[in-house]
């Protein structure tokens, strides 16, 4: 006589057994278990970010954490375009620091495209690594501003505190792949 429970408990023990990771998830509870496993993970911001991109949809975990390092590179592209423009009419102590953030933020958008491609290639470790250095660009680039005594620019603030939080998006998406 069949059981239609033990045919669910039956796919139930299966999926366990073979730890199924590409099932589908949603930002939504993709972005909880982010912020649950680093405090630093703001809920709404992951939310919010990864929900405008297209790829988002119907994206397993490692797909939204690829999802976050590509974010994070066009922000990394963005903020070169805005200091280029910066540059143009940039005064000489504030042109210096502003070639050294342009300089840290194409490191970064090269780091954002290692993330992605490593864990598209399932090197999770190394993906996650990529994506982590974005913090210490971040850094460099505004302590070269303090350096010169000087204050960043609005936009350089701006796209360095969104590359900041899209880096911790997707490093803690990555660790939910790597210790689920």
């Amino acid at each position: 006589m069949f059981r239609p429970w033990r045919a669910l408990l039956m796919v139930a023990a299966l999926v366990t057994l073979h730890g199924l990771t590409s099932v589908e998830a949603t930002v939504e509870e993709t972005c909880s278990a982010a912020s649950n496993g680093d405090r630093r993970v703001s809920y709404d911001f992951c939310v919010s970010e990864l929900n405008r991109h297209r790829d988002s949809t119907g994206a397993d975990i490692a797909g939204l954490a690829k999802v976050a390092a590509n974010v994070g590179l066009n922000n990394a592209g963005g903020a070169i375009n805005e200091m280029e423009a910066l540059l143009a009419a940039a005064p000489s102590p504030e042109a210096k620091a502003l070639r050294l953030c342009e300089k840290l933020y194409y490191d970064m958008e090269l780091g954002f495209a290692g993330a992605y491609d490593e864990i598209n290639a399932r090197n999770y470790t190394a993906g996650r690594q990529m994506a982590a250095d974005a913090d210490a660009l971040v850094r460099r680039c505004t302590g070269g501003f303090a350096d010169a005594g000087l204050r960043p620019p609005e936009p350089v603030v701006r796209r360095s505190a969104y590359a900041v939080q899209i880096a911790i998006v997707c490093t803690a998406i990555t660790n939910l792949i790597i210790s689920p």
